[in-house]
């Protein structure tokens, strides 16, 4: 049997189409493939409190050099803070999912630009910021998780503008691994990844941002109480 039986056999089995017959073709990878891999990983490094675990999304959120802001619940006190994040860099303009809470925007004086099919790359890359929330962030591994809900909205929004501030609820939205984050997803929708701004190294590791996508990520830690 050569390597590439064995691996079309594997194919075939995870797959479900082995024949109830005699193989017609290639021969079945071995009985016990897959049924002798220990899978019981771990699914967090450690045991931390609730609050641990969001001080290590912050920090690895700040190794990656996203800028970290936090406040007290998700009310007044949250559309202070944006209104004057977007205003410190000057947004002109900002993205909106189509139910971002409304009033996170309220003090906002920048024009609002809604998510919509129609919108040319081009348009959208006009824009100065965009604000959403988040599905869920991995406190390992500094990870934010959108998977295109309507307070995120469609992933080319949160590509495109150079400047993107995310709402995380903590502790309710933080996890420790990444295990735990993908029991909180689903499979089907679009998720987006995101740990820190976008950047690439070059062969001699000069590092370039926002190649793939903005160059400013700033996160927003809202505390869901005192």
């Amino acid at each position: 049997m050569s390597s590439r039986d064995v691996i079309l056999g594997r194919v075939r089995q995870a797959l479900g189409a082995e024949p109830a017959g005699p193989p017609a073709g290639p021969p079945a990878a071995p009985a016990a493939y897959g049924t002798g891999i220990d899978r019981g990983y771990l699914r967090r490094h450690g045991e931390r409190t609730a609050e641990e675990t969001v001080e290590l999304l912050a920090e690895n959120l700040t190794d990656y050099r996203a800028i970290v802001h936090r406040c007290w619940g998700t009310g007044e006190e949250l559309a202070d803070l944006l209104m004057r994040l977007l205003a410190e860099r000057g947004a002109g303009s900002v993205l909106v999912p189509p139910e971002l809470p409304p009033h996170w925007l309220a003090g906002v004086d920048a024009t609002r630009v809604h998510d919509r099919a129609v919108s040319t790359p081009g348009e959208l890359d006009r824009v100065d910021s965009v604000v959403t929330g988040c599905a869920v962030a991995v406190a390992e591994t500094g990870t934010i998780v959108l998977d295109g809900s309507p307070d995120q909205g469609r992933r080319r929004i949160t590509l495109i503008p150079d400047h993107h501030i995310v709402v995380v609820r903590a502790p309710g939205q933080v996890v420790s691994s990444v295990p735990e984050a993908l029991g909180r997803l689903d499979p089907t929708r679009p998720l987006t990844w995101i740990s820190g701004p976008s950047a690439t190294s070059d062969i001699e590791l000069d590092r370039v941002e926002g190649v793939h996508g903005p160059r400013v990520l700033e996160v927003v830690l809202c505390q869901d109480s005192r």
